[in-house]
């Protein structure tokens, strides 16, 4: 399954941006507008999502090292304006996402999929809103994003 075929628009070319004037477009594209899914979700993102969103960790998952988001990553970066369109698009793949706390499927989150492994998270918290919880490009762990229970509708 490569998810749709549906054009979200050219990559930023971050190398033209500072830091500063990134974390602007965030607030202004995302922070400050109303943003909702295919299916009627209020998508509510903050500040803060930034540095969760589009920084990456110099650790990775080796034992008990904690992993720390460290570096910024322009291949994250370049991806930011997609995501609106990737929670609109209703022929996104989606999945049940994963509570890393409980180490259980949990239907409060919710993962959609496009263009074969570009990936959008979010936390779903009452009937009709939900938090923005982080969006990347899943190299690694696409197989196991999908070996979740596709997310149906209620």
């Amino acid at each position: 399954m490569n998810g749709t075929k549906k054009y979200y628009g050219d990559l930023l070319i971050v190398q033209k941006y500072t830091e500063a004037d990134l974390r602007k477009v965030w607030s202004e594209e995302y922070c400050r507008k109303v943003i909702r899914t295919h299916d009627g979700f209020r998508v509510h993102f903050y500040d803060s999502n930034f540095d969760h969103a589009f920084y990456e960790s110099s650790v990775r998952n080796n034992g008990n090292k904690k992993k720390s988001k460290d570096i910024f990553s322009p291949r994250r970066a370049a991806r930011m304006m997609w995501i609106k369109d990737v929670l609109a698009d209703p022929e996104a793949e989606m999945y049940v996402g994963y509570d890393s706390k409980t180490k259980s499927q949990s239907r409060d989150k919710r993962i959609s999929v496009v263009k074969g492994n570009y990936v959008v998270v979010i936390q779903i918290y009452s009937e009709k809103d939900a938090r923005f919880i982080t969006a990347y490009v899943a190299d690694n762990s696409i197989g196991k994003i999908r070996s979740n229970p596709k997310w149906i509708s209620k």
